[in-house]
């Protein structure tokens, strides 16, 4: 199955299991100020995670495209990408683990044909701190799924993902950690934040053998590791908790404590273009139906090789792609929140299409791409393609203008071999429009120096010309 046919047979599943399709959120939330971007599917249902009666029901389905601007560095790989889809469900104090669980086992193995000899797990292991316990009932329904496929379903306790890397999961199919295995959007039980709501956790991960163990990571695999074996295709939360203040008897706040939801939910998440990878048998995610073709243009605009130039088409086809749903979402590059993103991707997009040899236009056959292959499942992206192109033209004839003058600039810099200070990445931010992250990672590109304190210098004069602008604002001086 490809990546479209996964997509349209999971809505169908769910769909046949009662579950009543949700539209799908905007990528820049609308009533949530903490976040910049819709990166999970379950952000939009916090309300009704918390015990909120939702109108469509207490089974609830979408597939939710995701933007996590934390992953722009890791982009590069095989794996990591800044937008995805995620397929999500929700129970909302309906079912829970015994008929999550083999739901998306049926899914994968059944519907989508994924090799449950290549299917490993992780479980939670407990935190004794906050008297939270093993979660001994995933691991037992697990182990009953593998045991009918006839597949060996042996359990380790990892704890750590630094004590996995250490010792390795030895083979085991299920593997116990902690942090690991908590949801929460804080993080682990100690990171939550008060009032949220959290629980144990269990993912999912496709082994591919064909993959050489990094040893960058690790030296061994084991579930958690990014040493390339064991990808991560989807993770069941069993969101039963709610961190509670504990108040003294003064009144004054203590240490949090953790009550039981009213009602026990699940909430699932699962990466479409993981899930298509692994369908295909591949470890590098940009070779599914949904990236390959915008890489087989870049082959076409650059006269180059994905295999020669593997690490700037990838960057290139997942910036384009998360920029163009970005714009259709409203969303234009500026200097500031979710546009300062969207102009990051954007230039970091052309510098590395100019890495290949395309000194021009390369965003709009992009988009053109892009549109082509979202059109019949986001009808606003084709609808919108006329405006998202004129967006992204514009910004691209901007950034060519500095583009050159920048890297020119970053080079004298490099022939005079001293530290690039905070005061060379204002006149990059300033006066060529290079992003600051781009400057910082192209500088180390290219064998720079940092400063070490060039954060604090470039903020200060940052601030300075904030202040600067303020103040002819109120004379009524313009520059």
């Amino acid at each position: 199955m490809d990546a479209e046919q996964i997509r349209t047979a999971y809505l169908q599943l769910m769909t046949e299991r009662g579950h009543s399709l949700i539209e799908r959120a905007s990528l820049v939330p609308r009533d949530d100020p903490t976040t910049l971007f819709t990166g999970s599917g379950m952000q939009p249902l916090l309300p009704y995670l918390l015990g909120e009666p939702h109108p469509a029901g207490t089974r609830l389905a979408d597939v939710q495209p995701c933007v996590r601007a934390q992953d722009i560095e890791e982009v590069g790989d095989n794996r990591h990408t800044t937008f995805f889809e995620m397929l999500g469900n929700w129970s909302l104090g309906d079912y829970f683990k015994s008929q999550q669980i083999p739901m998306f086992w049926h899914f994968l193995v059944d519907v989508v044909g994924l090799d449950p000899e290549r299917i490993y797990v992780s479980v939670f292991a407990g935190d004794d701190e906050h008297g939270i316990p093993r979660d001994e009932e995933s691991a037992e329904i697990w182990t009953r799924l593998f045991a009918q496929a006839g597949i060996s379903h042996e359990t380790v306790d990892l704890i750590t993902e630094e004590h996995g890397n250490e010792v390795g999961n030895q083979g085991a199919r299920i593997a116990f950690y902690q942090d690991k295995n908590w949801w929460s959007r804080g993080g682990g039980p100690d990171a939550m934040l008060v009032g949220d709501p959290g629980g144990p956790d269990s993912e999912v991960f496709y082994y591919f053998p064909q993959v050489t163990h990094d040893t960058a990571y690790g030296r061994f695999p084991h579930q958690n590791s990014d040493g390339g074996q064991y990808l991560e295709i989807g993770n069941s939360v069993f969101m039963q908790y709610r961190r509670m203040p504990n108040e003294q008897t003064d009144g004054s706040p203590a240490e949090a404590t953790f009550a039981e939801l009213p009602n026990r939910n699940v909430d699932y998440g699962g990466g479409l273009e993981r899930i298509a990878a692994a369908a295909m048998d591949s470890p590098d995610v940009f070779r599914i139906s949904l990236l390959w073709p915008i890489v087989e243009e870049l082959e076409r605009l650059s006269g180059k090789s994905y295999d020669e130039q593997t690490h700037a088409m990838r960057i290139v086809t997942d910036h384009v792609r998360g920029a163009v749903f970005l714009a259709a979402d409203g969303v234009t590059p500026s200097n500031k929140e979710a546009g300062y993103v969207m102009r990051r991707l954007l230039r970091r997009a052309i510098r590395f299409a100019a890495e290949l040899g395309i000194e021009n236009n390369v965003l709009t056959p992009l988009v053109d791409i892009v549109a082509g292959l979202y059109a019949d499942a986001y009808p606003e992206v084709g609808d919108r393609r006329e405006t998202i192109t004129k967006v992204l033209q514009k910004e691209e004839r901007a950034f060519r203008r500095t583009l050159n003058k920048g890297l020119r600039e970053l080079r004298h810099i490099a022939k005079e071999q001293r530290p690039i200070t905070g005061g060379d990445f204002f006149i990059l931010n300033d006066t060529f429009g290079f992003p600051v992250e781009l400057s910082t990672e192209e500088a180390q590109r290219q064998g720079l120096t940092l400063a070490e304190d060039w954060r604090a210098e470039f903020d200060a004069r940052r601030e300075e010309q904030r202040q600067r602008s303020q103040a002819a604002t109120k004379l009524g001086v313009h520059d």
